[in-house]
Formats: structure tokens, sequence, C-alpha cells
């Protein structure tokens, strides 16, 4: 791995792009000094979850900074440093967050990191966004954490109806009353584009078969164009989860990564909060400062090698092709594992 470059001690900056609809993005970017220019560093782009800020990651964004890597987080239309000044009636859905603004950010760091491999973190929905992006054929290497698109069929078995109620009942209907999800008064997340709602609300088993139904009405080469655009991604995948996100099961994980049928090599590697000496990941609690010792040079060596230590917690899933990467592994079954 990676040693730690002694002298990074970059301060995050804002900075603004467009995407190509015009819609304005804002975030932050952390970048080594001049001094450092020739140093070898790759840039990472964070995806975050739905309707989480991209300020929710600033340690992280950190910690991948001191350890001699640049960072671009940004948050998508309609969320945290990309709200227009009027919610109400703001169009936006998944398919703007991937295919416009995750796009845009790609193209943006591109552009103001020439000649420096491209790599990406993604939380959640951040990771079925990559597949969106026509540009993904440029990323070098890829970690997600709980990636899936919130079909509710695969949430927890004990969690699934008041999961279903919460989200798929009560948030579009929400949205439908407001013109966007007030969440953040119910203390739930940011507030989120009516759309954003409209597309959780209704995924399907087949996540383009979601776009297929008003509001959105693709029509079936328009939506398979979606399904195929995933296939362009070629980087090595790292898919982390744990036993106890409710979102995250081994079927919600496993179905977003069979998307990604393009991909070099695809390993799901999942953890468990004991394996860690904790009673609690969940989530979102990988992102937590507490972890860094524990859960984020994972995340560092996949970036650095695309491979896992062999001292690393958790069990492999699933790994395509097929090889030996974690000296402890052991398959997981899907049917055994929520």
């Amino acid at each position: 791995m990676k040693r730690r470059h002694p002298s990074t001690n970059a301060q995050p900056r804002s900075v603004a792009f467009e995407a190509a609809d015009g819609v304005p993005l804002r975030g932050f970017v952390w970048r080594a000094d001049d001094a450092l220019a020739a140093w070898p560093r790759p840039v990472v782009i964070v995806n975050a979850a739905t309707s989480v800020r991209c300020r929710y990651y600033f340690r992280f964004a950190d910690y991948l900074c001191k350890s001699g890597r640049d960072v671009l987080l940004y948050d998508y239309r309609g969320i945290g440093e990309s709200r227009p000044s009027r919610l109400a009636g703001f169009k936006a859905s998944w398919l703007d967050w991937g295919g416009r603004d995750f796009e845009a950010a790609l193209r943006y760091t591109a552009r103001e990191f020439a000649g420096q491999p491209i790599d990406v973190v993604a939380h959640s929905i951040g990771g079925c966004l990559i597949g969106l992006a026509p540009s993904n054929t440029s990323i070098r290497r890829v970690v997600t954490v709980g990636a899936q698109y919130a079909y509710w069929r695969d949430y927890a078995p004990h969690s699934r109806v008041a999961m279903l109620l919460k989200w798929h009942v009560a948030m579009p209907a929400l949205a439908g009353l407001f013109g966007y999800v007030p969440a953040r008064r119910l203390g739930w997340m940011e507030d989120t584009p009516l759309g954003v709602a409209r597309s959780w609300a209704r995924s399907r088993a087949r996540f383009e078969d979601t776009y297929r139904a008003a509001p959105f009405a693709l029509d079936e080469a328009r939506a398979a164009e979606l399904a195929r655009r995933f296939s362009f991604l070629r980087a090595p995948l790292l898919a982390i989860s744990t036993t106890d996100d409710p979102f995250g099961t081994v079927r919600a994980i496993e179905r977003l990564l069979a998307y990604f049928e393009g991909s070099d090599e695809r390993v799901h590697l999942r953890i468990d909060p004991s394996e860690i000496e904790t009673e609690a990941i969940g989530h979102f609690a990988f992102f937590h400062s507490r972890f860094e010792s524990r859960l984020w040079p994972i995340a560092l060596r996949w970036l650095d090698t695309a491979s896992i230590d062999g001292a690393a917690p958790g069990q492999i899933v699933s790994a395509s092709p097929p090889r030996e990467l974690h000296v402890r592994s052991r398959v997981v079954e899907h049917s055994s594992a929520a």
C-alpha cells in the first residue's frame, strides 16, 4: 500500500461547475499544494447517498487527501450546496443525478486534474449513479459502500414493512403534497426533490423498469440504453456491505453489482460489526471518523492496488472473475445473508 505523504496538508476549497443542461453544481476540492504537483496522485470523486450532503464526507475526504490523493466532494442538484432557492417543483431524479450531475463531476475532474487517475468512492445510490454516466469509462477504480437502488423486496426482512411505509408510501405522498420532501424537519435526511422521491418510491426489480412508467415514461429503447450504460464501466469494483444495514442486504448489493458486467473485477465484501468489535455500522457509519483505522484502510487499499488485505475484516460474498482475494474468505450464501 502507498504510504501517506507526510507533507500533504490541503484544505477544502469551494468549487462550482455546471451540468450539461446548465444546472449549477457546487462542492469542495482537496488538492495538494504546488510543491507536491510532481508527486503521482490520483483524484477521488465521492458520490453521496440519496439526500445526504457532501459535507457528511468531509473527514473521509481529509483522510484520502492525507493518504496522497486529491478529492472532489459535490452535491447533486437540489441538495446541500447545489440546492436552488426554491425546491418545490424543482426537477431532478436519480437519472439526472447520474447521467448529468455525476457525468459533470467526471468531466470537471478530467479537465481540472488532467492526467491524474480518477477513482470513485460511492455511498448507497451513489454507486448506482456511476452506471448512468456516459464517461464512466474514464474511472480507474471504484469502491462502493451499501450501494443499491432501494428495491423494497430487497430490504432486510425485519425492517421491510416499516421501510416500505416510510420510503414508498409516506415519502412520495409528502412529495406530492409539498412539491418536494420536507425531510429535514422530519429528521430523515436533507429535503429531497420530487423526482428523486418518485425514483426511490417506484424502484423495481430491474432498475430500468422504474422509468418506463409515468411520470418518467421512457420508451423501450431509452430504458434499455440506461441498463447498457452500466456495462461501460471497466474499473475494478469493490462493493462493501455490512450485515446490519437494512438497505444493503446481500440481494440488494448483488442486484446492483450484476449491472456492472463490463467491470474487470467485481468483489463483494460483507462485514459484521462484531469483526471490528463494535455494536453497529449500519447504512451510514462507515464514513464516521471512529472507523478511520478499522474500515477506511479497506477502501484505501483497493484504490491503491485493487486488492484486499488478508487481515481485513469481512467475508467475500462474490468475486467475478472468481479468484482467491482474501486469505480468510468464505462464500456467504445469498439465501442466508440478509
